[in-house]
């Protein structure tokens, strides 16, 4: 039997003025957690075998987390403070109160269309240093 999941009940949160306090965001709709990625460096050199390149591993890096929601506007937009901040402490917690932490810079808060249907906005955090899974 699968242990799967859907993501229901989980929560981005922008750490607050206390630390380890997380102010959860309202209205989210999706979050895609930052990546755990790493560089490639080539080493190919002129007699390397079978005329294939090298690569050895390089430096690991978080990617860039993305939070979608429900725009409501609002004079003190929490997403615009953190924006204007430029840099923070975020946690997203999953269903089964699994949480990642990181450290990230705000690159971009962008409303979307404006429609019949509704308001969105995205996100966009660059994480800076190692995702934590606890």
């Amino acid at each position: 039997m699968s242990n799967a999941n859907i993501g229901y009940d989980s929560t981005f949160g922008i750490e607050s003025t206390t630390p380890d306090d997380y102010v959860v965001v309202a209205e989210v709709v999706s979050i895609t957690p930052p990546a755990m990625q790493r560089d490639t460096i080539d080493v190919t050199h002129l007699k390397s075998p079978d005329s294939y390149k090298e690569f050895i591993a390089g430096l690991s890096e978080g990617g860039d987390a993305s939070i979608g929601l429900n725009f409501v506007p609002s004079a003190t937009d929490a997403l615009v403070a953190a924006f204007d901040a430029g840099a923070g402490k975020f946690q997203i917690t999953f269903p089964n109160g699994v949480t990642m932490t990181f450290e990230g810079i705000v690159t971009s808060y962008e409303l979307g269309e404006i429609s019949l249907d509704k308001m969105s906005a995205t996100l966009t955090i660059k994480a800076t240093g190692k995702p934590v899974l606890a």
